[in-house]
């Protein structure tokens, strides 16, 4: 069966830091892309960044700078950094990963998700 299971959120200041964790299981997922996205409250599920299998990264502008996705395929984890948090980061975020990233929310697994709340 497979599962991912995100952890890592919390409450944090503005300006504060927070690591996010992924960790899958149930196969390898080394020729997976894996990523995040993110949904705060009343707001629409909104991408925040992705790894490729090959190791290349993307990021939405408005975490661009501050956050680093990062991945260790020995363990199936994926790892966001989150620095210089800002109180609109405030959101649960869900880790997701799939084949191909185009077909990541009809396809793809994901998370149960976990929350971050930054305070200003």
């Amino acid at each position: 069966q497979v599962q991912l299971v995100d952890s890592g959120g919390g409450l944090v200041q503005a300006g504060g830091s927070l690591r996010l964790s992924c960790a899958a299981s149930g196969r390898t997922f080394t020729n997976y892309d894996m990523g995040w996205f993110r949904q705060a409250p009343g707001k629409e599920r909104e991408f925040v960044a992705r790894i490729r299998w090959t190791g290349n990264a993307n990021y939405a502008d408005s975490v661009k700078d501050r956050f680093t996705i990062s991945r260790d395929n020995a363990k199936n984890t994926v790892y966001l950094q989150m620095n210089s948090l800002k109180p609109e980061d405030t959101a649960v975020y869900y880790c997701a990963a799939s084949l191909s990233w185009a077909i990541v929310t009809t396809r793809g697994y994901w998370g149960q998700g976990t929350q971050v709340t930054v305070s200003s």
